[in-house]
């Protein structure tokens, strides 16, 4: 797929179509006028089975669209989108070689979601008060808010992964798995089931002292794989990655792995992205065996 010029195209429509008109106000008459331009640019991505394509494009496109933004700032559709590229633009291609800049991603891409959600967003801010308050803005969330808190709860989680040293991620973590659990309330079967998948990994990393609790993580990642009759193969990546590694079961972590390196990643078209980089991700945890196991 000609992910990189279809994008490009339908961005600069947009942008030569007001320019043409010259007309004060039109940018953002332009974008709320055609929603599912966002929602089609993200499925391009999601489809693109060439993962160097799309790492090469996806920072064009998103700067684009925070120079968009600008001219719409409150547009949520547009917010949205640029929450959910930094996210999985920093799990695919940032994070497994840059850390520190994944972190900055995941933060960046946490703000966006919560713009998308307007002043319930804002109440999201006061993450380091009282976890009861934080609940309660949570339960204001409803299905109209779940794409924004899914991609600001996968942001938090993967952030407070990378900086587990540090005591101001280690106090956000109640509050990032509370969205978790709304998330899971909302829409479990959410993006192909990622919230399972998420919860999965979460309480698989963490040792007990801060909240793990593997045989639960256990449960979630079946669900996951069950739902999605093993197309998805970021649930058997981070099955292998978090929980096998955690529980030191050699036979769940390669087999996890032999599944999704001998699987057809484009089985499952709208994320054939995800699951070229999940093969890529599965054949390098496979060569570390003897390292992650006693």
């Amino acid at each position: 797929m000609a992910t990189e010029p279809f994008l490009r195209k339908a961005l600069w429509g947009v942008i030569l179509f007001c320019s043409g008109l010259s007309l004060h106000g039109c940018m953002p008459l332009a974008l709320r006028a055609s929603p599912s331009l966002f929602t089609t640019m993200a499925a391009a991505i999601f489809e693109e089975c060439d993962p160097e394509l799309a790492k090469s494009s996806i920072p064009a496109n998103l700067k684009l669209m925070e120079g968009l933004l600008r001219n719409d700032p409150e547009n949520k559709k547009l917010l949205t989108t640029l929450s959910m590229g930094f996210a999985g633009y920093s799990l695919l291609f940032v994070e497994p070689e840059d850390p520190e800049r994944a972190s900055a991603f995941y933060l960046r891409a946490m703000e966006y979601g919560i713009r998308s959600l307007g002043s319930k967003g804002a109440l999201l801010k006061e993450r380091e008060g009282r976890l009861d308050r934080f609940k309660e803005t949570l339960h204001q969330m409803d299905r109209g808010d779940l794409e924004g808190l899914f991609w600001i709860t996968l942001s938090w989680n993967a952030w407070i992964q990378l900086n587990l040293d540090k005591p101001s991620a280690l106090a956000q973590l109640s509050a990032a798995e509370a969205c978790l659990e709304r998330v899971l309330e909302l829409d479990e079967r959410f993006f192909h089931n990622a919230p399972h998948i998420l919860m999965g990994a979460s309480l698989a990393a963490r040792p007990p002292l801060l909240g793990g609790n593997p045989e639960k993580a256990k449960a979630h990642f079946e669900q996951a794989m069950k739902a999605t009759l093993g197309k998805f193969y970021l649930a058997h990546v981070y099955f292998a990655r978090y929980y096998a590694v955690r529980v030191q079961d050699r036979e769940i972590f390669t087999g996890a792995l032999a599944e999704v390196i001998q699987g057809d990643p484009g089985e499952l078209k709208e994320v054939c992205l995800i699951n070229r980089v999940m093969q890529v991700r599965a054949r390098e945890l496979a060569g570390q065996v003897e390292e992650l196991f006693l």
